[in-house]
């Protein structure tokens, strides 16, 4: 049996992060002592590790959670596993077509500076004026982590 702070360490994971999982039901809770101190079975660091790496590959919360559901019943076929990992590769691909139209845009910005005064700065002219974008990317990238 682990205590909260072993757990945290063994799996890469902060304390309150191991809490909140907890309250959302992606890990179930755990026993507790005497003194009330949380205690977890390896089975629950199994778990979390499972969530950190489903977390680093981008997979939202919801995914995460119909993954866990799907792996606690092993004898049952693999599609709708396939099939929300396929979700989680379409949003993965948008999100690059997004970048790239932000990288792409950025270059031909730069590019047409000519590095002179402020006044005749075409970064400052362009992210004045949208219209003299080549592509229309006004909430790309907005409200999505980095």
């Amino acid at each position: 049996m682990l205590s909260i702070g072993k757990l945290s360490r063994a799996a890469g994971v902060k304390v309150p992060t191991i809490r909140y999982y907890e309250q959302i039901g992606l890990l179930p809770q755990p026993e507790r002592t005497a003194g009330n101190q949380r205690l977890y079975a390896p089975k629950t660091q199994e778990r979390l590790a499972f969530i950190r790496h489903a977390r680093d590959l981008g997979f939202p919360l919801e995914a995460i959670r119909e993954l866990l559901g799907l792996s606690d019943r092993p004898d049952i076929p693999c599609a709708a596993a396939d099939e929300i990992a396929g979700r989680q590769l379409a949003a993965v691909n948008a999100r690059i077509a997004r970048l790239t139209v932000l990288r792409d845009e950025l270059q031909r910005m730069l590019a047409q500076c000519a590095c002179g005064t402020i006044a005749d700065c075409r970064v400052i002219e362009v992210l004045g004026n949208h219209a003299l974008c080549t592509h229309d990317h006004g909430a790309a990238g907005q409200g999505e982590p980095a």
